[in-house]
């Protein structure tokens, strides 16, 4: 088996040479990189991130939107014996400062201009910083070059032999690369993972998903966080898959229907976005359509919980594929998945049960930055809607006696970058990694979330309520796009609630409700009292303290921009907490 990351890209960009490795959106089309020019381009900017003088063990910092240059960065860094750090696009000049600077970043190769007149304005904060490398558009200090400067200098300088050195190098115990934690409070901490980890996760991953030569997958998520990192890079240089990129986030579905990927993962909130269309949608058809649709949903139903207990799929099952499941998944771009994944961040039920409905069963996984992605997964033929799987092999999970989630196993991380004290809190003498999740193990073995243990409310009353599980059932009101729950030494439960765009105009219309925006709805008295109904509804299904007794219909959503979201889309409930303190005082005035 192969020792570091890059002997296993050179394998198989040789083996698949001719072969397309990277589709980037141009004009119209697509532009084809094959994986031997993806080899070529690695080993060429690696050659040049070595000339601009990065030394072996520092790092080569990257910011900008998921493109062919970010993925040839990222594995040139590793090649030349540096350590590639994503900063996420959202990243302000001063945290873009923190995290070059506390990783001693060498070279940092930015997007375009925007991104780098961040690292201009925080240049002098930046002392060990050698150089900047522009993915698209040039500038004239002296130390920004152009991608295309990089390649040549790589080209040119007489430095390959020292390349192959750097590469043969790094062992399966060295850090390759360096994940920072979107996190939720103060600066984030940078995971260092080694070779073995990526590879080892890479490798179980590509098997357990049924990932093949050729497949087809669509890179849209952020590079900087691990997950993408498997999908975009580890995962398709282990298997020989083609990475198309999507042109941005707003464009995923049109890239979807275009691409048919065979595998497609996406957190939560994307998956909810396709279901609050097709619903608004299904919303238009006539009666007899609507008849069809619910008749197919209940067999496919059926043949999802078949999957799940192992048994067999409903005899009327290829008419309802025939007559709707075919259609949508064509209509979706989906109809090729045999993989389709959902993780990140807690999904709800009823999403779940929507696309299982459609025969799209969602395969729940979990794993965090410090675990390389890798934790627990649901498959095909083994898997349970509402859990988060089992866990991968040679992979041991335990539950604390506080109910926290344990694990320990190939890819838990070497510890934080400069961060003793951390790692300590974090990985145990024994190995074993210290979650923050909340769950529990079932008599069939598969893993359950709770809640984060930091997340738990407590209650003035002194009850422990998990806010993810009563935010879940309020995400089961169709309109309802996102919702912070708040409660820690409180009376009673509220809830901040953000509303969906998209599904507004046919709430709007069942509540006899005028509003057309979210601005609108949440003044709007007809459709306050249409929602304390649907909240009613699930009030009914929690228990008496996890009733949300108050709530605030929000006038715009949560967003990655707005600061209230990561970018993978989880909640920052102090973001939350400090914006709209106001909002939340009045919920408890009386």
């Amino acid at each position: 088996m192969s020792e570091n990351v890059i002997q296993i890209f050179r394998q198989t960009a040789r083996t698949r040479a001719d072969t397309a490795a990277l589709k980037s959106p141009q004009g119209d089309g697509w532009q084809t990189m094959t994986w031997r020019d993806y080899e070529r381009d690695v080993m060429l900017a690696a050659r040049g991130f070595m000339a601009l003088g990065l030394e072996r063990g520092r790092a080569v910092s990257i910011i900008g939107f998921n493109r062919a240059e970010w993925l040839i960065a990222d594995l040139a860094a590793i090649a030349a014996g540096g350590m590639p750090a994503g900063i996420y696009t959202t990243s302000s000049a001063e945290l873009c400062a923190y995290v070059a600077g506390h990783c001693r970043a060498q070279v940092v190769v930015v997007e375009n201009a925007e991104h780098l007149a961040k690292f201009q304005r925080v240049r002098d904060q930046l002392p060990e910083l050698k150089a900047i490398v522009m993915m698209d558009g040039s500038d004239p200090a002296e130390d920004v070059h152009t991608w295309e400067e990089l390649l040549a200098v790589g080209d040119q300088t007489d430095n390959a032999e020292d390349l192959e050195a750097r590469i043969a190098a790094q062992t399966r115990d060295d850090a390759a690369t360096l994940i920072y934690t979107s996190g939720t409070t103060g600066n984030p901490k940078a995971v260092q993972l080694s070779h073995h980890n990526l590879i080892w996760t890479a490798s179980t991953v590509a098997r357990k998903v049924d990932a093949r030569a050729g497949d087809d997958q669509i890179s849209y998520l952020p590079l900087s966080h691990i997950a993408e990192q498997m999908f975009s890079i580890h995962g398709p240089i282990t298997f020989g898959g083609t990475i198309w990129f999507a042109p941005s986030l707003e464009e995923l579905g049109a890239t979807l229907a275009a691409v048919r990927p065979q595998t497609f993962f996406a957190v939560p909130r994307v998956w909810e976005k396709i279901q609050h269309r097709m619903q608004a949608a299904g919303a238009e058809a006539s009666p007899v359509q609507k008849k069809i649709v619910a008749w197919a949903k209940s067999v496919g139903l059926k043949a999802a919980a078949a999957e799940e207990n192992g048994g067999s799929r409903p005899l009327l099952y290829p008419l309802a594929e025939k007559l709707v499941f075919s259609k949508v998944k064509q209509r979706l771009g989906l109809d090729r998945t045999r993989f389709r994944g959902t993780g990140a961040a807690p999904i709800s039920r009823e999403t779940l049960d929507f696309f299982a409905g459609l025969d799209l069963m969602l395969y729940e996984v979990w794993g965090q930055s410090e675990t390389t992605g890798a934790g627990t997964l649901n498959v095909p033929g083994q898997v349970k809607r509402g859990a988060i799987g089992k866990p991968y092999p040679e992979t041991e999970i335990r539950i604390a006696d506080d109910g926290e989630i344990l694990m320990r196993g190939p890819s838990v991380f070497m510890g934080y970058l400069d961060n003793e004290e951390a790692t300590r809190d974090t990985l145990d003498a024994d190995g074993w990694l210290h979650t923050g999740d909340v769950g529990h193990i079932d008599d069939d073995g598969f893993v359950h979330i709770t809640d984060r243990k930091k997340e738990l409310i407590i209650t003035a009353g002194g009850e422990n309520i998990s806010p993810a599980h009563v935010e879940g059932e309020l995400k089961t009101i169709g309109v309802v796009s996102q919702c912070c729950v708040i409660g820690d030494r409180r009376k009673y439960l509220s809830a901040l609630i953000t509303l969906d765009e998209e599904s507004l105009p046919e709430a709007a219309a069942a509540a006899g409700s005028p509003a057309k925006t979210p601005a609108e709805a949440a003044e709007c008295d007809r459709f306050r009292a249409w929602f304390d109904q649907q909240l009613a509804a699930v009030n009914a299904r929690l228990a008496r303290v996890q009733t949300i007794k108050h709530y605030r219909l929000l006038a715009e959503d949560f967003t990655i921009d707005g600061g209230e979201l990561t970018p993978t889309m989880k909640l920052k409930r102090r973001v939350v907490y400090d914006k709209y303190a106001d909002q939340i005082e009045a919920l408890y005035a009386d």
